[in-house]
């Protein structure tokens, strides 16, 4: 079968098309037919090889650890009414850039009739994270909410949900391109952090107090420079490095500055909860109450130019690979919300 492997720890020219043997589901596992993938930032580092966070995989492997589609066939021990079923299913780690990926039963997601596949995904990944955020972190009414990376995966549906709750918010991206997409999402204020004194800009906004809960994506000199201006009895929620290095703020300093720090770490305790959140966001999409920003969508055979843009920094919302021959998109929608998204550029 059709799939893309890296075949060396480096750039994205590593990434190389090709044909694998195909995966058998085990015991307690299904088959699931691609129609698209997801990739996030942390699996560009990870295929260089400077992640963290993560167990080096073993050379080559297919990347990728969230698709969407069909349930083609299970294994042993698995109801066969899975067979046929619109799902997102957790891979692991490795497996998701090809036409057919093996996942086990307690990590597949039905996706609700009313929600294209694509739109799902990033729900299911984005979406879950940024609700367990804004659960964490007591998001509430007339807080000031500053989310930097506002223009991603995770940061479009942190602008909404924020929003949602009556919150007011300031998105902060680099690049007017982005900001325009955090003012489509109803951000009250957009701040480019790329220009010097951007925090002034923060403070102005919030009437000189300062956020009242910070979503630090980015984290280095931004994150700490949100950090320091977030309001006294405040929130500062790191989730996210997308800089190179986590925001160190010290618990003592936070202490003194009587701002709770929520650490990156609380990520780890995100997975037993990450179906319930996607389903409820899934839900929410429906209700049409959220929209998943699609910003860029790539044929399988160019996961490396996929890989290259997230890197790049000129990607906006979430990143999907297409697995279709043709590399359009696939007609994988139930009940006509597929493509519902701010904007949708397609490559290939």
């Amino acid at each position: 079968m059709r799939a893309v492997q890296v075949v060396r720890f480096g750039g994205p020219e590593a990434l190389v098309p090709g044909r694998v043997p195909e995966p058998v589901a085990g015991a307690g596992q299904v088959l699931v037919e691609v129609a698209v993938a997801g990739l996030t930032f942390v699996e560009t580092q990870i295929r260089r090889g400077t992640d963290r966070w993560h167990e080096r995989p073993r050379l080559p492997y297919v990347p990728g650890g969230l698709v969407a589609g069909l349930v083609g066939a299970v294994g042993a021990d698995v109801d066969p009414a899975w067979r046929g079923r619109r799902v997102v299913a957790g891979t692991g780690d490795t497996g998701g850039f090809a036409e057919r990926a093996v996942a086990p039963v307690g990590n597949l997601i039905r996706v609700p009739d009313g929600l294209g596949l694509p739109e799902a995904i990033a729900l299911c990944s984005d979406g879950s994270t940024a609700l367990g955020l804004t659960e964490h972190a007591r998001t509430g009414h007339d807080d000031w909410v500053l989310v930097e990376a506002a223009a991603g995966g995770v940061g479009t549906l942190l602008v909404q949900l924020a929003r949602a709750a009556g919150a007011r918010v300031i998105g902060a991206a680099r690049g007017s391109r982005k900001l325009d997409v955090v003012r489509q999402l109803g951000a009250d204020a957009v701040v480019d952090y790329s220009e010097p004194g951007w925090t002034g800009r923060v403070l102005e906004a919030t009437g000189g107090a300062g956020p009242d809960v910070v979503f630090d994506g980015v984290g280095g000199r931004i994150g700490r420079a949100a950090f320091e201006v977030t309001a006294t009895g405040g929130r500062f929620s790191v989730h996210g490095a997308s800089s190179g290095e986590v925001t160190h703020v010290d618990s003592a300093e936070a202490g003194r500055m009587n701002v709770r720090l929520i650490g990156i770490d609380q990520l780890a305790g995100f997975g037993p909860h990450v179906a319930r959140w996607a389903e409820r966001m899934m839900a929410r999409a429906v209700a049409g109450e959220v929209r998943p920003v699609i910003g860029q969508t790539f044929p399988l055979d160019r996961a490396a130019d996929a890989h290259a843009a997230i890197e790049n920094r000129t990607v906006i919302g979430k990143t999907l690979i297409y697995v279709t021959a043709s590399g359009g998109r696939p007609a994988i929608a139930s009940g006509g919300r597929g493509g519902d998204s701010v904007t949708d550029r397609r490559y290939g």
